[in-house]
């Protein structure tokens, strides 16, 4: 038969319910209380039932987070497994569990956010992207419920959330390859209506005016995700007006299919730059140079923002986590 809480509550000579306030490390118990009885928990190997807390306390102790992305990118674009782990990492020192959902797109997005929030399956809800007039923000907004947006919103009035500066990362790397003496540079990258390709757009669009270079529209290509096939297509679109001195792409696996393109069209000495630093980056052939935009970190303030907002301890409403341009193979800057 398992422990219960009476049972440390006998062998500790207290009640039940202070048992249950050293669990909760409670400020109303003694440091030589908890003590006690924390040693008695040890002693006996007792496991508290998260369920039964959870009916007590009207909580769940779980975080939900909302993937909007189709599954088997989960196992392709390593960013997923990136921002997992830096949130899991938090929420774990925290005493949460998680919860994910991968939607394919922002109608079921929408719906799975409802989901959890009527059935009561979750505490708070973290959102892995944002994109213009986004409806699920807005319910969540609506109904009051505690959720983090990873990425910038439109409007961040009462939003709590986490992005890199995308705008001046991708100004910074192109504006380093303007100056190299690179007059064609190529942007490849997701529609913007996600608002870290918006950025990342402006930023190139940006460092072109700055630097004084004209644009070809033509070496600009908005594709529909972040999908290696979707730098690969582009890229030979590319071709099919002239060969840029440089790409960029708002991706590493975009920056992969381009790479892919002008091996097969034996085309060799245009500069490529991608984004996140996957760990494949540095073992591709040629190695990628990319902007390292700490995705464990995003990851990790994203749970630790929505904790602060569950505990009533917000000091910050959200947090710019800075990037870094990684050099390899792809460019000599």
């Amino acid at each position: 038969m398992s422990v219960t809480i009476k049972d440390v509550a006998r062998e500790a000579s207290v009640s039940p319910s202070t048992v249950s306030r050293v669990i909760s490390n409670s400020p109303r118990i003694s440091d030589e209380t908890k003590e006690r009885v924390n040693k008695v928990i040890k002693e006996l190997n007792y496991h508290p039932n998260v369920i039964a807390r959870s009916l007590a306390n009207n909580t769940t102790n779980v975080i939900g987070i909302i993937m909007t992305s189709e599954i088997d990118d989960l196992t392709k674009n390593p960013f997923f497994i990136q921002v997992m782990t830096g949130i899991s990492s938090y929420a774990k020192e925290k005493g949460y569990y998680i919860m994910y959902t991968f939607c394919t797109n922002y109608e079921e997005e929408l719906k799975c956010a409802k989901d959890y929030v009527n059935g009561n399956l979750v505490d708070g809800i973290i959102l892995s992207s944002v994109v213009d007039n986004d409806k699920c923000i807005q319910y969540l907004k609506d109904v009051e419920f505690p959720f983090v947006v990873i990425g910038r919103p439109e409007n961040t009035n009462n939003i709590l959330w986490v992005d890199n500066d995308n705008f001046k990362a991708m100004y910074s790397v192109v504006s380093k390859l303007l100056l190299k003496g690179h007059k064609t540079v190529a942007f490849i990258g997701p529609k913007t209506e996600i608002s870290v390709s918006k950025d990342r757009l402006s930023g190139y669009i940006q460092a072109h005016k700055i630097n004084g270079v004209d644009i070809n529209k033509d070496f600009v290509k908005e594709v529909p995700g972040f999908k290696e096939e979707h730098g690969y297509e582009s890229m030979k679109e590319i071709l099919k007006v002239g060969v840029p001195e440089a790409v960029v792409a708002a991706d590493d696996l975009l920056a992969f299919g381009a790479i892919r393109c002008l091996h097969e069209n034996k085309i060799k000495d245009v500069s490529i730059i991608g984004f996140n630093n996957t760990p494949q980056a540095e073992y591709y052939r040629p190695s990628l140079t990319s902007v390292d935009i700490n995705v464990r970190k995003v990851g990790y303030y994203a749970s630790k923002l929505l904790v602060d907002r569950l505990k009533d301890n917000i000091k910050e409403n959200h947090y710019i986590i800075g990037t870094n341009l990684v050099q390899r193979e792809t460019t000599n800057l």
